[in-house]
């Protein structure tokens, strides 16, 4: 178990990560969320041991770890910007770890190439890191980590470089790997729908704090507060400012959208309403939703989805449709918005009422 109790990092008068507490479990896939410069990697080098916390204890399996250099942890790291040695084979690389350690030659060949499979780096065993394209190089990286077999296990962005198909086949791959081995798997990413793919735990991240760390889905569907909740968004989510009146949302007077079952207890007063870009849509919901008149600023056609951006009042959103819709700017539109799904925040930016 990896514990952090008011762990803070602070460069140059600068606070990079304000005092955290935050506890991980042997086995388990944590995911670090938050845009760049939110703390994801301060956070991972801290973990590590790469850098010195101005403040707090870092804690593994109950011993004090604080002071104790990278070199005497059980640590693997895979930045986005991938390093290898290039005087060694793909193969040197992958087994140096392991060399390090004193395995045998057996043990060494049947991982490395184990590793090596999962990663379809098989056929590039004999070359080195300068003959090979920068996601096979990334891969490389990824390899020695695995081979490794650490108890902390730490991903930064690592398969930014890699092609798609690539990128889902390890995102799916990856945590089985590390769970098997009962290492924690500290994996960080800007992105939100990664976090989703992956699952495990999420840790929301926003100028360097933790706004929010429990089960993945439930930070996505009950994020504690509106920075957290814009932390799960992308595009963007979708905010407009309102006023709850009895069983209205309304806006100078006039209602807009109905309270919906969930947020029915919270009290009548200034609210911020939001919802994801996918519960925006041309057509009625199913279960019900309101219709609202909106006024197109650009629509943008990105494969077998369009994003879609609207005016409503003194809202800007996205809304995110499947299929290709090439709509003129200043186009007026109807479209629904599912009211099953609405958050809500009070003034204060916490989240008010439950969530459907």
């Amino acid at each position: 178990m990896l514990e952090m109790k008011k762990i803070s990092k602070v460069v140059g008068g600068e606070t990079h990560i304000y005092p955290t507490d935050l506890v991980l479990e042997r086995g388990s896939l944590n995911v670090l969320l938050g845009p760049t410069l939110s703390g994801k990697t301060s956070l991972m080098r801290l973990m590590a041991g790469l850098d010195k916390p101005a403040s707090g204890s870092l804690l593994f399996d109950g011993a004090d770890v604080t002071g104790q250099p990278v070199q005497k942890r059980s640590v693997a790291m895979v930045y986005q910007q991938f390093i290898n040695y290039p005087a060694m084979t793909v193969y040197q690389n992958i087994a140096s770890p392991m060399r390090i350690s004193g395995a045998d030659t057996a043990t060494i060949d049947r991982e490395v190439r184990k590793a090596a499979d999962l990663l379809k780096l098989t056929p590039y065993l004999d070359r080195t890191p300068l003959n090979l394209s920068g996601g096979q190089q990334q891969r490389t990286a990824l390899a020695r980590a695995i081979v490794k077999n650490a108890d902390l296990v730490l991903l930064d962005e690592p398969l930014a470089n890699l092609d798609y198909k690539l990128r889902e086949e390890l995102r799916e791959e990856l945590p089985k790997i590390f769970a098997a081995s009962g290492a924690i798997f500290v994996y960080a990413t800007t992105e939100p729908s990664e976090a989703l793919l992956l699952g495990g735990n999420t840790a929301a991240l926003s100028q360097g704090r933790i706004t929010q760390f429990d089960k993945t889905i439930d930070v996505y569907r009950r994020p504690v507060d509106l920075i957290t909740a814009r932390t799960f968004a992308d595009p963007p989510l979708n905010c407009i400012e309102l006023v709850k009146s009895s069983s209205a949302f309304t806006l100078d007077g006039k209602p807009v959208l109905t309270v919906p079952a969930h947020l029915a207890g919270i009290a009548d007063g200034p609210c911020t309403v939001a919802f994801q870009p996918h519960h925006l849509s041309f057509d009625r919901p199913q279960g019900g939703g309101d219709a609202l008149t909106v006024k197109t600023a650009i629509s943008e056609i990105a494969g077998s989805e369009s994003f879609i951006h609207v005016g409503f009042a003194n809202a800007r959103w996205v809304m995110l449709a499947p299929g290709i819709h090439d709509i003129e700017p200043d186009a007026t539109l109807e479209v629904f918005v599912d009211t099953r799904h609405l958050m809500a925040f009070g003034p204060d930016g916490r989240a008010i009422g439950s969530t459907a």
